[in-house]
């Protein structure tokens, strides 16, 4: 598997063709700043509040990446899941799928999960960012219902020409977001709003200890917090971390 050139865009780059989880790989491994792990499936992948899910081989597309990044802030940590979000949005665009972004990581096309990011605080400012990007599965391969993959959006792409999307779209944002210090007002915050489609819409809001909220998506605010405008309340609800569910209304 020729992966040259996103190994051009990077500290350094390995393939496995089976493994556990590449996040927990590359956390034992550690490296320098964007040092990435690809592999062609994962048998004990976790996603968002623990999940599991796997992949058979050549299915999917599972990568992880090391960040060291040197910040202003280490709150500005918390933007990391949604550059990846952001970046990998703009990679399934430039492979042909009208993505949008659903906050915090997940990435949708028709309102369907394609994408999942999942970011690990390992020590100090030691980041992984791993992300599982459905490529050839059939809809009775997927693991959850209203999931999707690019197969099934009428698109062939192999593992190298999507980690090379993803990996050209995220690499750039990444040293624009490390050399403004961190500062999400320098690019990120805006490109984060353009991209996603929670903005705007009727969601709930299920946060750690299964309190809701139920109302309207406003914005991301700069600490990369989504709002949420309650009908009847005058306050904005800030949401750092829960899963957010996209209401319909017929």
């Amino acid at each position: 598997m020729d992966l040259s050139s996103s190994q051009a865009l990077v500290a350094s780059l390995t393939y496995v063709e089976v493994t556990g989880s590449t996040n927990v790989d590359l956390a034992a491994k550690g490296g320098e700043d964007l040092t990435v792990l690809v592999a062609g499936a994962q048998t004990a992948g976790k996603g968002r509040a623990g999940r599991e899910w796997s992949s058979p081989v050549g299915a999917s597309l599972s990568v992880s990446i090391l960040l060291k990044p040197k910040l202003a802030s280490a709150d500005s940590l918390a933007w990391l899941p949604l550059l990846a979000g952001a970046a990998m949005t703009r990679a399934v665009r430039r492979l042909g799928a009208a993505a949008t972004l659903k906050w915090p990581n997940d990435v949708l096309v028709n309102e369907r999960k394609l994408c999942g990011v999942l970011s690990e605080l390992v020590d100090g400012q030691t980041v992984i960012v791993g992300a599982g990007l459905n490529l050839e599965q059939q809809q009775d391969e997927l693991p959850i219902p209203n999931a999707t993959s690019l197969a099934l959006e009428g698109l062939t792409v192999s593992l190298p020409e999507a980690l090379h999307a993803y990996l050209a779209e995220f690499v750039p944002l990444y040293k624009s977001f490390v050399a403004a210090g961190g500062d999400p007002e320098a690019g990120l915050r805006s490109l984060a709003i353009e991209l996603c489609s929670t903005i705007g819409q009727d969601v709930r809001a299920i946060m750690p200890g299964d309190s809701e909220v139920v109302g309207q998506a406003i914005d991301i605010d700069s600490a990369g917090r989504l709002l949420i405008a309650v009908p009847g309340e005058n306050t904005l609800y800030a949401v750092g971390a829960g899963d957010i569910v996209h209401l319909r209304h017929n």
